[in-house]
């Protein structure tokens, strides 16, 4: 295996560039992410060492469905991540892996992005294992520290109180930024598409060290910045972005673990989560922000599971 092609849509799309550096960084293959509608359009370069993943909750998604046909025909092997087992792109893939999350019933996916996360990490670890890039013993703390996720989650719905408070507060707000840097760039790019499919606030994602790009005057005293600074390896950059947008009278909420210090004086409300491992933090910063998004939406009376003009499946192109 030479070169990985990860092809999907949504927040499938999101799971794939956060999958993109654990096939990097654990197993060392080369990963490149295409949006489905438009990989058929871009004539990729695929040679007969390279896999393309499909990445689906229904496995019907018309589009990801047609990247899985265009890579089948160009004699590329397919490998499908599907929640439906019998669907379309588990039957046409070459092999499949079930999920596994249930049956999801809102509209807006959830459980089953973190159930893509977690297969996806694993798969990593695995790949990572037969290219004899990781030990045993190293590969066994991999997954040491995906057995501390549920202890983990769950703290994050005890907190959940929390978020619903400071979504109180900026329930009202008709634009949010969402900033990230390194894993949790794809984490804030979920997050805004959570806050926009259910609550229809617009919502935009960047990766903070772009945001001063021109973005940064979308900043004023009425468009709150989600800023997710974790104690990770980008904690004093991402605390250098905040400190240029309250100086631009911007209103900070911080999402952060429990040891990442001095948060209080960067911000105005603050979401913590228990620390974990840097690999594995976007299974744990998105449930915050989920209850965040899920609260400001009933706050604003919108229909949850239902949100208007979506589907659960997107079966037209």
């Amino acid at each position: 295996l030479g070169r990985i092609a990860l092809v999907a849509c949504g927040t499938s799309w999101h799971a794939a560039l956060v999958a993109k550096r654990w096939f990097e960084e654990i197993a060392g293959v080369p990963t490149e992410v295409d949006i489905a509608s438009e990989f058929r359009y871009r004539n990729p370069i695929m040679g007969g060492d390279t896999l393309c993943i499909v990445i689906s909750q229904s496995g019907e998604t018309a589009d990801t469905l047609e990247g899985l046909r265009r890579a089948r025909a160009s004699f590329v092997n397919a490998l499908g991540f599907v929640n439906v087992e019998d669907s379309t792109i588990g039957r046409e893939s070459d092999d499949a892996i079930p999920l596994l999350a249930g049956p999801e019933i809102g509209v807006a996916s959830t459980k089953a992005y973190l159930a893509q996360l977690t297969n996806l990490y694993l798969f990593a670890v695995q790949l990572a294992r037969a290219k004899h890039r990781l030990s045993e013993t190293d590969a066994a703390g991999c997954i040491q520290g995906l057995r501390a996720l549920p202890s983990a989650l769950a703290a994050c719905l005890e907190r959940r109180d929390l978020a619903f408070d400071i979504a109180q507060r900026y329930a009202s707000a008709s634009n949010f930024i969402f900033l990230g840097r390194g894993y949790n760039v794809p984490t804030a790019m979920e997050a805004a598409l959570k806050l926009k499919e259910i609550s229809y606030i617009h919502a935009t994602a960047y990766p903070a060290g772009e945001f001063k790009h021109g973005p940064i005057a979308l900043i004023d005293p009425q468009t709150p910045t989600v800023a997710l600074i974790p104690n990770d390896s980008t904690f004093s950059r991402m605390a250098s972005n905040i400190e240029e947008i309250r100086a631009r009278k911007g209103r900070i909420i911080a999402v952060t673990t429990d040891s990442a210090p001095n948060v209080e004086a960067l911000s105005d409300s603050i979401l913590r989560v228990p620390d974990i491992a840097e690999p594995l933090l976007p299974l744990l910063l998105i449930v915050p922000l989920q209850l965040f998004a899920y609260r400001i939406a009933v706050l604003r009376g919108c229909e949850v599971d239902m949100p208007r003009n979506l589907a659960k499946s997107v079966t037209v192109e």
